[in-house]
C-alpha cells in the first residue's frame, strides 16, 4: 500500500496548495504498533502524518455530520467548511448515505478513493496476523470507490460473490433458537455506547436511547434495556447498514453485532432491491413505497 499511500499524499497536498480544502479526515501512525488512528490534517505540513495500510479500519465518514454542525450562533456570511475523506469502498457508501440523507452537502466533500484490499481484523488481547482480514472485507461487495472525486490508483481486492450465507444459516433457525442466540449475545453488553459512536449513520443529536421526555430505553445496565437499546439501534440501520463492521471493531466486548446488522442489510436487499451507497435509490429505502414492495415480514414473519 507504500504506493497508494504516496499517491494519496500527492493528491492531498496539491488539495491544499490550489486552497480547496479547509480539513482532510484521513489516518495517522497509532500509538500502538500495528494500528492507525484518525486523523485530521489541517494544512499542507500536516499531509506528512497521513497514512494507508491494512490498520485504516475505521469509517471515516463518522467524523462528517460533526464537521458539518453549523454554530449556534454562526459569524455573518458563515460558509460550511471544506472537507476531504480519505475512503474505502464502504466509507464512500456511508458517505453517500449521509447526503442522501441531507446530513452532509455534497458540494463540500472532496472523496479521495483509496483502493482497499481489506482491513486486519480487530484481535482483543491477541497479537495482529498481518494477513488476517476483517469478515467485513471478506464479505465485502464494493471494494472499489464508487463516484471518487479523486481517484487513487492501485489494486483491490474483487467483489465478494454469494454472501450471507451465516445469516442464511442463522435464519434457518427456529424464532426461539434465534432469539436465544441474539439474548446470549446482547447479554455481553456494558452499554458504553462504543457501536453507537462508531457508526457514521448514528448522527442523530440526542439519541433515542438518551431521550428523558419520553424515556424510551433505561440507561441502567440491565439486559431487558440493553435488548431494547440494540434492537432500536439495529433496525435504524436497515437499508442503511453498508456493513463496515465499525460497531464490531469499536466494541470493547467483542459482540458479533454483524451477525444481526447484516440479516437487515441481507433484507433490504431480497425484500426490496437496496444496496445502501450502491443501488442508486433516490431516497433512503424506508422513505420510498412501491405498489410491488414485499409484505411477507408483516404478514408471514416465518416464511423462509
Amino acid at each position: 500500500m507504500q504506493d497508494a499511500e504516496k499517491k494519496m499524499k500527492t493528491a492531498a497536498k496539491k488539495l491544499f496548495d490550489d486552497k480547496k480544502v479547509d480539513v482532510i479526515v484521513g489516518f495517522r501512525k497509532g500509538s500502538r504498533a500495528n494500528s492507525s488512528r484518525p486523523y485530521f490534517a489541517r494544512s499542507a505540513a500536516d499531509v506528512e502524518n497521513l497514512v494507508w495500510n491494512g490498520f485504516c479500519t475505521a469509517n471515516l465518514a463518522a467524523f462528517l455530520p460533526g464537521l458539518f454542525e453549523k454554530p449556534a450562533r454562526p459569524e455573518d456570511g458563515y460558509k460550511p467548511p471544506r472537507i476531504a475523506v480519505i475512503a474505502k469502498g464502504c466509507d464512500s457508501r456511508s458517505v453517500a448515505g449521509l447526503v442522501k440523507e441531507n446530513q452532509v452537502p455534497r458540494a463540500n466533500v472532496i472523496v479521495i478513493g483509496m483502493p482497499c484490499n481489506g482491513m486486519t481484523a480487530a484481535v482483543k488481547g491477541a497479537q495482529v496476523k498481518k494477513d488476517e482480514i476483517g469478515r467485513a472485507c471478506l464479505e465485502c461487495v464494493s471494494p472499489m470507490v464508487k463516484d471518487a472525486d479523486i481517484s487513487i490508483t492501485g489494486e483491490s481486492r474483487k467483489p465478494a460473490k454469494g454472501g450471507y450465507a451465516r445469516v442464511k444459516a442463522f435464519a434457518a433457525k427456529s424464532s426461539e433458537e434465534r432469539w436465544k442466540a441474539f439474548v446470549k449475545e446482547i447479554a455481553k453488553c456494558i452499554r458504553c455506547n462504543a457501536c453507537r459512536e462508531a457508526c457514521p449513520n448514528c448522527y442523530c443529536k440526542v439519541c433515542f436511547a438518551d431521550q428523558k421526555k419520553p424515556a424510551w430505553v433505561s440507561p441502567a445496565n440491565e439486559l431487558s434495556e440493553t435488548i431494547a437499546f440494540h434492537m432500536g439501534r439495529m433496525f435504524h440501520q436497515a437499508g442503511r447498514c453498508v456493513e463496515c463492521d465499525a460497531c464490531v471493531n469499536a466494541c470493547p466486548m467483542g459482540i458479533d453485532l454483524r451477525l444481526f446488522t447484516q440479516k437487515l442489510a441481507q433484507d433490504a436487499h431480497d425484500l426490496f432491491g437496496s444496496v445502501p451507497g450502491i443501488s442508486g435509490d433516490e431516497a433512503p429505502m424506508l422513505n420510498m413505497f412501491k405498489q410491488d414492495d414485499s409484505e411477507c415480514f408483516i404478514t408471514d414473519p416465518e416464511e423462509k
